[in-house]
């Protein structure tokens, strides 16, 4: 087959994609050592300490944003400096690039140093949600190929870099705006560091700028409480609120303190929730299990700073995406959703 017929088959099969100086990616293991640490007997409820932890995807600049596509069975994943969404298939194990450019598309990004998407999130229909640090907004993915954005501003001015979102039952999304996109903070037309809601009807409501560094965020399972990391290496926390019958936070809390753990690689960062309200949190070291109540039970150590994870196949299934590479852990729990 030729390589113009191979593009064009590629573009039927994937759907949005663009194949111009995409980044071939591969699978060859990274010279790191992983493992799963035990600081509890409770965590062996939760995964083996002996469970393989599997490299699927290797090659890239920084991964982000992993979200599970149930309809195609197949794992979708930023890698944000080279502005693009990779796709890996379950049933084949191949990955292949599903969107580039994913965010910033002008002649020239003068404003980003992150140019891509971040955090993404699937809707039950089988559309994406995209946190877009290049164009500063959260779109929908439609299925003819087109972005609908979805919000860009706070009040007319233009967020800072929208990195992360989780979605509630009812549709509300809630997500959080650092400058970590920014190429120059200068330029920046909000203050703050922010919390927000996106309600169903389009409007946008601040809930908090106590955060200097917001970054991961998640919902308990009965959406009661809602959890954001902060990836501050002077304050490197998980915080916990409550949420209102409006909505609205309150009640503030440190859920848990990794300062102690800072000599390890990594920063708070993207989290992932199980059925039982456990957050499978990025951080120091790796990936964090931490009870609702914040107890530490163990890590994954992945060797490297980790951005994100997120369950997916059966739900058992924790994918995990750290600096160049993406692994994926079987565990003896499912996430949200399953």
């Amino acid at each position: 087959m030729n390589r113009i017929c191979l593009c064009l088959c590629l573009i039927v099969l994937l759907g949005p994609i663009s194949l111009v100086d995409a980044q071939a990616p591969t699978t060859q293991p990274s010279e790191v050592k992983r493992t799963i640490e035990r600081l509890d007997p409770a965590l062996d409820q939760l995964i083996d300490v002996d469970a393989a932890i599997e490299q699927i995807a290797d090659g890239y600049k920084w991964t982000e944003g992993p979200a599970w596509d149930k309809k195609n069975n197949a794992l979708l994943f930023s890698d944000i400096p080279n502005n693009q969404i990779c796709k890996w298939d379950a049933a084949s194990g191949e990955v292949t690039v599903f969107m580039k450019p994913s965010g910033y598309d002008g002649p020239k990004n003068q404003f980003s140093k992150e140019p891509g998407t971040n955090g993404l999130w699937f809707l039950p229909d089988g559309r994406l949600l995209a946190c877009d640090h290049g164009n500063r907004r959260i779109f929908r993915l439609e299925k003819d190929g087109s972005k609908t954005t979805l919000v860009e501003r706070y009040e007319t001015k233009r967020f800072n870099s929208p990195n992360d979102l989780v979605r509630a039952s009812d549709g509300t999304i809630f997500f959080t705006d650092p400058p970590y996109g920014m190429l120059d903070e200068s330029v920046r037309e909000i203050q703050w560091h922010g919390v927000y809601r996106l309600a169903t009807d389009g409007s946008v409501t601040l809930l908090t700028k106590e955060f200097t560094r917001p970054n991961g965020i998640g919902l308990s399972p009965d959406e009661k409480t809602l959890y954001v990391a902060q990836s501050d290496k002077e304050k490197p926390i998980y915080q916990s609120f409550k949420v209102n019958e409006d909505q609205t936070l309150s009640d503030s809390k440190l859920l848990f303190d990794a300062k102690p753990l800072t000599d390890d690689p990594g920063m708070p960062d993207g989290m992932a929730i199980d059925q039982s309200g456990n957050l499978w949190a990025t951080g120091p070291g790796g990936v964090l299990i931490i009870t609702p109540e914040g107890k530490l039970l163990g890590r994954i150590m992945m060797g490297k700073p980790t951005a994100n994870c997120a369950f997916g196949e059966d739900g058992t299934t924790l994918f995990i995406t750290s600096s160049n590479f993406v692994c994926k852990v079987k565990t003896k729990t499912k996430g949200l959703g399953w």
